[in-house]
């Protein structure tokens, strides 16, 4: 890998401080000179984030910090912050936690979305050390709660990491999602006197092999069914409806995932459907609703129905409480007979292969042309 620390010129640069590419103590350089490792590149997976447990105050700890974020409540902090202190904060970590109680990884204790995206970020870091050897670490982070952003870049830090990738794992772009996490990457940034060189990587709903992974689920889960579903139900996480009006691209990106997703699996529009789920306050969300179109569906006629959350990359409480709980009892109560629900792509093998091309391309540059 090309080391720009080799190729110092000033001599008396060089003599304060001479560059060298291996561990430890640099070459010639005073005995109190710190410690300067090799240079590396760091690949973070940063994912949304989760309660440390299910109990009162670490769901109370997780919720401030996920509602206090102005990118996912923007109202004004002098009327917002009263209202979740006060109220909110108050009640809320009671009813989530019973949500995250029911799904949680008691095996690990921890939550499903934390096991997950470390199964993803292990899985990752065996290709990355295959293809690249050494010279590039495989980390992963949570916006909220721990592993944190701040943690996990000063600890590719302190291992060397001169330039990082930094991969939210947000399919779709929202300023609730992905700008939040690239804030916070940024936010550490400004507190280090030695910043590392970083790229943000790009939302990837319309990747080929993004598409290609949920085609795959779609079809290996219809495969196993002895009756086929009426339709296919694709919800998003929701954010109210002004995002859109005010420029927010998630919307679009979402119509356009279900689009690519019909085309590739050859279908016609009435065999798939587009909702947003998660709605939270009085304003308006995105819609139609996927808890009251699935009932709807069902009213129609849809009886049987198979669900799938595009939008997120690991499962979670979104998923395995909300749909699966919240979601299917809807169906069901409207008279609905048979609910499918289809994973999401965790750490299955297409998945995995989609973030190894989506790392390969980001960087180009950075590491040999060979090695890519």
């Amino acid at each position: 890998m090309y080391d720009a620390r080799m190729t110092a010129t000033d001599p008396d640069t060089d003599k304060l401080c001479p560059v060298h590419p291996g561990e430890g103590r640099l070459t010639h350089a005073a005995a109190d000179h710190p410690a300067v490792p090799k240079a590396k590149i760091g690949v973070i997976l940063s994912n949304l984030g989760t309660p440390d447990n299910h109990d009162y105050w670490s769901m109370r700890r997780y919720l401030n910090e996920f509602l206090s974020d102005r990118r996912v409540i923007d109202y004004s902090p002098w009327l917002w912050q009263p209202l979740l202190q006060l109220i909110i904060l108050t009640k809320r970590p009671f009813s989530s936690g019973e949500a995250y109680r029911g799904i949680w990884n008691t095996k690990d204790d921890e939550s499903p979305l934390l096991t997950i995206t470390r199964n993803q970020a292990t899985k990752v870091a065996a290709q990355v050390q295959a293809r690249y050897g050494d010279d590039v670490i495989v980390d992963f982070c949570m916006r909220y709660g721990n592993p944190s952003t701040k943690d996990v870049i000063e600890r590719l830090k302190d291992q060397g990491c001169e330039k990082i990738v930094f991969f939210p794992l947000y399919p779709q772009y929202s300023a609730p999602t992905t700008a939040t996490a690239c804030d916070q990457a940024f936010r550490v940034l400004m507190k280090m006197n030695w910043q590392p060189s970083i790229r943000t990587v790009a939302a990837y709903y319309d990747s080929p092999l993004y598409i290609e992974a949920l085609a795959q689920s779609v079809e290996r889960t219809y495969a196993g069914l002895e009756t086929r579903p009426d339709i296919l139900v694709t919800s998003y996480h929701g954010v109210p409806r002004r995002y859109l009006l005010e420029g927010d691209p998630y919307h679009c990106q979402c119509q356009k995932t279900t689009r690519l997703l019909r085309e590739r699996l050859g279908w016609d529009d009435a065999q798939i459907k587009t909702t947003f789920q998660s709605k939270f306050g009085p304003e308006e969300w995105l819609q139609p609703y996927t808890v009251e179109e699935v009932a709807r569906l069902a009213e129609g006629g849809k009886k049987r129905i198979a669900i799938m959350a595009p939008a997120f990359s690991s499962d979670c409480v979104e998923t395995l409480e909300e749909i699966n709980e919240e979601i299917k009892e809807s169906f069901e109560e409207a008279g609905g007979e048979s609910f499918t629900y289809i994973p999401c792509l965790n750490d299955d093998d297409a998945h995995i292969a989609m973030m190894m091309a989506v790392i390969g391309q980001e960087l180009s540059g950075w590491v040999r042309a060979d090695a890519l």
